[in-house]
């Protein structure tokens, strides 16, 4: 679906340090089976406060067990110091990069290794004391404030990429703006995407999706062995199969919210639903 480098096909395909250490001194546990993504890391600290071992279990796309597997390669032998310095641009440079779409898995590392040095130290996270901003992915204004400084974001879309944040059912869209204009000095409010005004009859809707799945979407699952099919619409509600690869993929919903629905609703029209048939 989107364009990987060698290494992160790499970390893919021959993951490093996967599995549990059952004495683990840290353990940083961030995302949720729910939402796509999930990641525990766990660390060994010696007492020169080294991290002398570390490993991940992850649920999630491939850019998710590769920025896991890199992650955990650059932090064995690592002070906790250094450790603690490690930006979500690190993980994904040591990949060679990420497509902009899922640079949210380098961030879910950096938490999940702040959150594993917490737990060994017995603190609480600060950004876990923020107010939830999106609810479907269980994002705090804290983070979002965060990515918005750290990767000079600068618009909703932006913070999507990086958060995950807006990408679910879009209810937080206006937060997120409001969040946007008072963190960027000087940044002019993001205008909201024009709605669009064309009211379509059912048929026409149906021949928008069928021509942008033909077009767009089912030729970009056909490069991972997956296809696509419409099975109805309803109203706002469009309920597709996937097939091949993407059948009953872990990352299936992800796939389904953030590219399906969000090419529907780019160019169908912005109050669509994707669903899966079940």
């Amino acid at each position: 679906m989107w364009e990987y480098t060698d290494k992160v096909q790499e970390h893919f395909m021959h993951p490093r340090n996967v599995g549990e250490l059952e004495d683990a001194d840290g353990v940083g546990e961030v995302g949720s089976l729910a939402c796509g993504d999930a990641l525990k890391l766990m660390i060994k600290v010696d007492e020169n406060n080294i991290i002398t071992d570390a490993k991940f279990k992850t649920f999630g796309c491939a850019s998710a067990i590769a920025s896991s597997s890199a992650l955990t390669e650059m932090i064995k032998g690592m002070p906790l110091e250094e450790a603690e310095k490690i930006t979500n641009e690190d993980i994904a440079q040591a990949l060679g990069g990420l497509p902009k779409e899922k640079m949210h898995c380098s961030v879910m590392g950096r938490e999940a290794l702040e959150a594993a040095i917490a737990d060994y130290r017995g603190v609480v996270l600060p950004m876990a004391q923020g107010e939830v901003v999106c609810e479907c992915f269980g994002v705090t204004d804290l983070e979002i404030i965060r990515a918005i400084k750290e990767s000079d974001l600068r618009s909703v879309e932006e913070i999507t990429n990086f958060t995950k944040a807006g990408g679910g059912c879009g209810k937080c869209e206006d937060r997120l703006r409001e969040i946007l204009r008072q963190t960027v000095e000087g940044i002019e409010a993001e205008p909201k995407k024009p709605k669009k005004q064309e009211r379509m009859t059912t048929l026409q809707k149906i021949k928008k999706i069928e021509q942008v799945l033909e077009r767009e979407i089912r030729p970009t699952l056909r490069k991972d062995g997956g296809d696509i099919e419409l099975v109805d619409v309803d109203g706002d509600f469009v309920t597709v199969s996937l097939r091949g690869a993407c059948s009953g993929c872990q990352s299936s919903r992800t796939t389904l919210k953030e590219y399906v629905e969000k090419k529907l609703r780019e160019q169908v029209a912005d109050s669509l639903i994707v669903e899966e048939d079940r």
